[in-house]
């Protein structure tokens, strides 16, 4: 299993939100670049980017710096924020990005998911954002009527294997992964995913792992390892 450190940028800086919240955000750096590295020499082996103003605003904004994060690195990079158009996925993939995630859109049209999958297949990673179960979109600002297992058979009929899944309502808590929730959505979907939300000390990931052979691959981390409660080497020493 994977323990992925996450790199949100917002106005150009690394920064974290509690739950998501864009009032509610913590600045960890002037550079994200520079974090990047940091996490690269705690041995991580692949980063989570988010650009925040564009998970907001519905197009990418912070394209130069993510830019930085890429040529910093020797590791490979997934991206999500905005990334919401073939086009813009194209330019992001071939600007070395190594994965799309996909969030609001992934709900939004099917269409633009199936169109997507036929052109970029493993490349696109569908994310599902839920609170007690309820899709969320547009940053998490808006909840819809969608259940979040409904969504995840519903990419699994279109081609898709991997998706992140985040539980919103412990995302920059530190208060832990909502392990039965992640446990139903492997079991009831069949899918493989990398959890998201709430993970803070070794014992988070040590009961992630224990999933694993439910098909979780994946564990992302943020707040946690900026705070101090995780350290990020320990975490992929418990997880391998």
């Amino acid at each position: 299993m994977l323990v992925i450190p996450a790199v949100d940028i917002k106005g150009g800086r690394c920064v974290r939100l509690f739950q998501g919240l864009a009032d509610k955000e913590t600045v960890y750096g002037e550079d994200p670049a520079l974090m990047a590295r940091k996490w690269v020499g705690e041995g991580a082996e692949f980063l989570h980017v988010v650009d925040l103003d564009g998970a907001f605003e519905g197009y990418p904004k912070n394209w130069e710096t993510v830019q930085k994060v890429i040529s910093s690195v020797n590791i490979p990079i997934e991206l999500g924020g905005g990334i919401r158009s073939p086009e813009m996925v194209e330019k992001i993939l071939s600007g070395g990005v190594n994965r799309v995630i996909i969030g609001s859109r992934a709900v939004d049209s099917p269409d633009f998911l199936e169109l997507i999958f036929r052109e970029f297949r493993e490349r696109i990673v569908p994310s599902i954002d839920a609170r007690d179960g309820i899709v969320l979109v547009k940053g998490w600002e808006e909840s819809t009527d969608l259940k979040a297992i409904d969504l995840g058979n519903t990419l699994k009929k279109i081609g898709f294997k991997l998706v992140i899944y985040t539980d919103t309502a412990v995302d920059g808590t530190l208060n832990g992964p909502n392990l039965p929730v992640i446990e139903e959505f492997l079991d009831r979907t069949g899918l493989r995913a990398i959890a998201a939300g709430g993970v803070s000390r070794l014992e988070d990931i040590a009961n992630l792992k224990k999933l694993e052979r439910k098909g979780l691959v994946g564990a992302i981390t943020g707040k946690a390892i900026y705070e101090g409660t995780l350290s990020l080497s320990e975490a992929i020493r418990t997880a391998g």
